[in-house]
């Protein structure tokens, strides 16, 4: 009887495995490199509902998202993108609706490094090298804002139709990014293509090393925090994780209405000023108004080189962040609102409480989750209280 009762019951769930299978299987395939990071891990997460999302990274997602799958994938090296390719095109098929392409290197330290080559310019090339093999609806470029040329007068405004940094005059960062969407406008040949140009991305956590480092500076009433090397007004957009989660989905759902090539800029319209931003994390911090004194850019270089190399101390404040401390990069982003319905629903000035107050909550958690060395007076009462 009980063997009975395992072959009928046998036969009433396996065709709704089956069924749950077939249903799996006819959802449209999205690709997504660099699925295991910071953007890529949430984007899986959001987007496994509505595809069959394969995750393409050299690591392993931190923990499965049901409905997805990892291929490994080091796109610094041919064959294992070849490889990563067979496999995917064995277990999926030769057809995908989008491949969303986040893989790339970035050190906000400014700081030399090959990779910005070997990954993030040659590793986009070995993969529209490798789709080349597949029918794809559409390859979508995560680029950054800041290749973009800052604007210099205070009414002006960033679009799609601005100019763009000189590749020999840019940075490491915006020039692997120029460089691989050269790459991209050569070798993309029959696959559509969207860019993003994406403002600094942020979300509760903090997660934005320009925005957690001017925190902790301030947190910690760190000598430099009080100073500002550049112009007040100024600002950097940014763009929250959940917003730019979203304007992913939206750019894949319209794939099929999308021309062959599409750059948009994906950013806030509300820019805060490097001076507001400073005041509001000083008050959310310590309850009373931040003084900010402003500083030529050489006397903010000059101090920070005697604090680390004469006084031996660590310093957050580099070459590299005293000359942005000038740019300026207020963006109109009306062309992804009228071609992709995309309204940014956050707002960095609103969401500063919360980064702030995850801070207090629990400081050392904070501090780890920003990459950020934490403060010795923390570490100092945790050997007290051990």
């Amino acid at each position: 009887m009980q063997l009975e009762a395992e072959i009928i019951s046998s036969a009433v769930t396996l065709p709704m495995k089956i069924e749950m299978e077939f249903a799996t299987a006819e959802k449209p395939v999205v690709l997504v490199t660099g699925s295991a990071g910071f953007i890529g891990a949430k984007f899986v997460t959001a987007a496994a509902s509505h595809y069959r999302v394969v995750g393409l990274d050299i690591n392993p997602p931190a923990s499965e998202v049901e409905g997805t799958e990892w291929v490994a994938c080091d796109f610094t090296q041919e064959e294992s993108v070849r490889q990563a390719m067979d496999t995917v095109q064995e277990k999926y098929g030769s057809h995908l609706a989008s491949v969303i392409h986040l893989a790339a290197y970035y050190d906000f330290s400014g700081a030399p490094n090959p990779l910005y080559r070997e990954l993030t310019i040659e590793g986009t090339q070995r993969l529209l090298r490798g789709l080349q093999q597949f029918q794809v609806e559409q390859f979508v470029f995560s680029s950054t804002l800041l290749v973009m040329k800052p604007v210099a007068g205070e009414d002006e405004t960033i679009t799609e139709r601005s100019p763009v940094e000189t590749i020999a005059e840019a940075e490491d960062y915006p020039r692997s990014s120029l460089e691989a969407e050269a790459a991209i406008r050569l070798e993309h040949h029959a696959i559509p293509v969207v860019i993003l140009r994406i403002a600094g991305v942020y979300d509760e956590a903090g997660h934005s090393m320009p925005i957690a480092q001017q925190i902790s500076r301030i947190y910690e009433e760190k000598l430099e925090s009080y100073f500002f090397p550049g112009e007040a007004e100024h600002g950097q957009a940014f763009v929250h994780l959940d917003d730019l989660v979203d304007c992913f989905l939206r750019v894949i759902e319209l794939r099929s209405e999308l021309g062959p090539y599409e750059i948009f800029l994906i950013a806030e319209p509300d820019v805060m000023s490097y001076a507001e931003l400073q005041e509001q994390i000083g008050a959310l911090l310590h309850g009373s108004e931040w003084p900010t004194i402003r500083i030529p850019k050489v006397v903010a270089k000059a101090g920070a080189w005697a604090q680390e190399k004469l006084l031996g101390q660590e310093t957050s404040i580099n070459p590299r962040m005293v000359d942005l401390a000038d740019t300026h990069y207020p963006v109109e982003s009306e062309r992804a609102r009228r071609r992709l319905g995309w309204k940014p629903q956050h707002r960095l000035r609103d969401t500063l409480s919360k980064i702030t107050g995850s801070l207090i909550e629990n400081p050392a958690h904070w501090y780890e989750a920003n990459g950020l060395a934490k403060p010795e007076e923390d570490e100092e009462k945790d050997v007290t209280a051990g």
